[in-house]
């Protein structure tokens, strides 16, 4: 019989070792279980974490778990299921938030700037890097998710993220989950269509590229400064 979480010794209940010791002390398990907090009955909240990480293999393949494929487990419903998309969505943003100045010189700066909001998706995900004068990147937003491929990109949306964030040049990123970076006939449109839209705002498109894991390519020729 599995033994409650409340019903441990203080010492070994996650919640009291990571005041005691750090999140670097506790398992992915015993950090999952804080995130959902309760389990099932007779199943506390680290076997229901670990029940999970074994189902989905490993904790990158559950951070890329879709809600419906979460929510379809004994155990996980809807609050549960909207916890942990959040919590893995908002370890993405922070390691994709700008912490220096970086200038885009070549659409290598382009993917590696862009990556960490990319990695693990299976769905596409569509970026905007939002850059100054001297195309170093001030901002980092996510403005689509899902068939890009097969759907008009919202240039209108790319452009409106750049001047919100009085941006002055700006490139754009999305994956590939297929695993291959090559551009499409509907990336390199979308290329077109960026730069078009950009010139007629006075913006200065700098590069689209396409990553996909370790890999990229460029879906158009990198501008230089004017």
């Amino acid at each position: 019989m599995t033994i409650p979480i409340r019903r441990l010794p203080l010492e070994q209940r996650p919640r009291e070792r990571l005041f005691a010791f750090g999140a670097e002390a506790l398992s992915d398990a015993e950090l999952l279980a804080l995130v959902l907090r309760h389990g099932l009955p007779g199943e506390s909240a680290v076997d229901l974490a670990t029940g999970l990480l074994t189902e989905f293999g490993g904790l990158s393949a559950l951070a890329a778990a879709l809600p419906e494929e979460l929510a379809g487990r004994a155990g996980m419903g809807a609050a549960k299921t909207a916890a942990l998309v959040a919590a893995f969505r908002l370890g993405r943003r922070a390691a994709g938030r700008v912490t220096g100045l970086h200038a885009l010189l070549g659409p290598q700066d382009v993917a590696a700037a862009a990556r960490p909001l990319l990695d693990s998706g299976r769905r596409e995900r569509l970026v905007v890097l939002v850059c100054d004068s001297r195309n170093r990147v001030r901002h980092q937003v996510v403005v689509a998710e899902g068939l890009i491929d097969r759907a008009p990109v919202p240039v209108r949306e790319v452009l409106n993220a750049v001047l919100r964030h009085d941006g002055q040049a700006f490139a754009v990123a999305h994956n590939h989950p297929s695993g291959d970076p090559e551009p499409s006939a509907a990336d390199r449109r979308t290329t077109t269509a960026l730069i078009d839209a950009a010139r007629t705002v006075g913006l200065r498109f700098l590069d689209h590229v396409v990553v996909a894991g370790e890999s990229w390519a460029s879906a158009g020729a990198t501008r230089t400064p004017r």
